[in-house]
């Protein structure tokens, strides 16, 4: 079988398959293409002197068992650092300056009413406001809700404008008002449907996890590997090739032709930029939905037509080094977010240093600055000297920032970040139905269940199940 694609999803659905095939006892031969010249996609670690900077994710979630699971299957279990214990405030901006964001912001159970009002970003008006979902009925569970629409509904306007956007843009950099609240956010709406109200449902299930017994996690609700995370991507790939899984870099697909190999099975011949071919009795694509949109085009043209309905925005990230007592005061906590009512470049910035261990010496402060997203492409036309001279502006007015930094560098990731806009989930069940035909043809990676790594991992490990139950005759479910 061959897997399109050596992105995290890629590789992560190879080593499922691996694991799932000595399991059953079924020898398997694996290929897995790239049509880059590096492994991992996204996840792009530079380790340049002392200084540890990632170009992509820097993080995953912990909640979700998939990216922890296979670390421990890789041994890497004891290079994942927390988050430092210290400084774990988060700003966010509003009015041109920075308020401290109070953790039940986040959580959406305040324990006091104090820090709120200490913030300076909710009026009374917008606590009481905020303090209305107790009150309100719960939505209809049919059809589908931008996060904007569902949010305001919820909280109202003063709460997701000032605190929820600039959160959700940090993750999706998309636009709220066009993003699917059930495929983005799916947990609220279960909690507004099952207890009325989504600060009733977190109270609950804050309560359910404090009558649990000690000894749960020690990890942060963010964590990374000590060295970054491409040493999840090299391990993967060691291992992979310790198993006898094929690994080819510059494995360009030009063009994909299937033919009937038995009665309701099926051959897909693949045919690379080098003039080479494959053939495969399965086929997974780990790539973007346009990419694979103009695979599965000529075989299926509803599939293609939908997949490249899926929208992705381009970002860019710009990591910067100061000595650390030229910039004294002028930082605090691990970053701050910046609402899109701001009207400013920046879509976020992390104090890497003093977020992360090991990622910079104790004289030098290490800083990630976002940009672009949907709405704020525009930036992405500056080249590199102007896009660094624009955030440094803003470092310096929002921070004090004057400083010259010791270093910098500037990452671009064009059409990265697949959108879930609205009817998303439909769209799925649309394509999925187009694919029924070809049951040994999986779709696999961001762009469809999840865009976080434990995401990719698991949406992998799904895709895996699926190849193997077409190759033993025995369906996943």
């Amino acid at each position: 079988m061959v897997i399109v694609g050596g992105g995290i999803s890629g590789l992560a659905t190879a080593f499922a398959l691996q694991e799932q095939a000595a399991a059953s006892g079924l020898p398997i031969r694996c290929t897995v293409l790239e049509s880059g010249s590096t492994w991992g996609g996204k996840i792009v670690t530079h380790r340049v002197g002392d200084l540890v900077t990632e170009a992509g994710p820097d993080s995953f979630l912990s909640q979700k068992p998939a990216g922890l699971a296979l670390c421990a299957k890789l041994g890497l279990s004891e290079q994942l650092i927390n988050t430092n214990v210290t400084g774990k405030k988060a700003f966010v901006l509003r009015g041109g300056q920075l308020h401290e964001l109070p953790e039940g912001l986040v959580s959406f159970v305040p324990k006091e009413l104090g820090p709120f009002l200490r913030s300076g970003l909710l009026s009374w008006t917008g606590l009481a406001r905020m303090g209305c979902d107790v009150l309100l009925p719960r939505g209809s569970s049919e059809g589908d809700e931008s996060l904007a629409s569902f949010f305001r509904r919820r909280f109202g306007a003063q709460v997701f404008e000032r605190v929820l956007e600039p959160l959700m843009a940090g993750i999706y950099a998309g636009d709220a008002e066009q993003m699917s609240v059930k495929a983005t956010f799916p947990r609220f709406v279960e909690l507004e449907q099952e207890h009325g109200s989504i600060i009733r449902g977190m109270m609950a299930v804050k309560r359910q996890a404090a009558s649990m017994p000690p000894g749960g996690s020690s990890r942060t609700m963010f964590v990374s590997l000590k060295n970054g995370l491409s040493d999840l991507v090299e391990a993967l790939t060691a291992r992979l090739a310790q198993q006898g899984t094929e690994l080819r870099l510059g494995g360009r697909v030009d063009a994909m032709r299937v033919r009937s190999h038995q009665p309701g099975r099926w051959m897909y011949d693949l045919i690379l930029q080098d003039g080479s071919a494959l053939s495969a009795e399965s086929l997974v694509l780990a790539t973007p939905a346009y990419v694979s949109a103009e695979l599965l085009r000529p075989l299926t043209p509803i599939a293609g037509g939908l997949l490249e309905t899926i929208p992705y925005a381009s970002t860019a990230t710009i990591a910067m080094a100061y000595p650390a007592n030229r910039v004294a005061g002028a930082v605090e906590g691990f970053g701050f977010i910046v609402p899109r009512k701001e009207g400013r470049d920046l879509i976020a910035a992390t104090w890497t240093s003093l977020k992360w261990p090991h990622r910079a010496p104790s004289d030098r402060l290490l800083v990630r600055c976002y940009v672009g997203g949907v709405g704020r492409e525009a930036i992405l036309q500056s080249d590199d000297d102007e896009l660094i001279a624009r955030v440094r502006a803003e470092l310096s007015t929002l921070c004090g920032i004057t400083a010259e930094p010791s270093y910098v560098e500037v990452n671009r990731w064009w059409k990265a970040m697949p959108q879930y806009t609205l009817g998303h989930l439909s769209r799925l069940v649309q394509i999925d139905a187009a694919l029924s035909r070809y049951p040994g043809l999986v779709l696999t990676g961001a762009g469809y269940r999840g865009v976080g790594i434990p995401d990719c991992i698991r949406d992998g490990a799904v895709a895996a199940g699926k190849v193997m139950g077409y190759l033993t005759g025995q369906p996943a479910h």
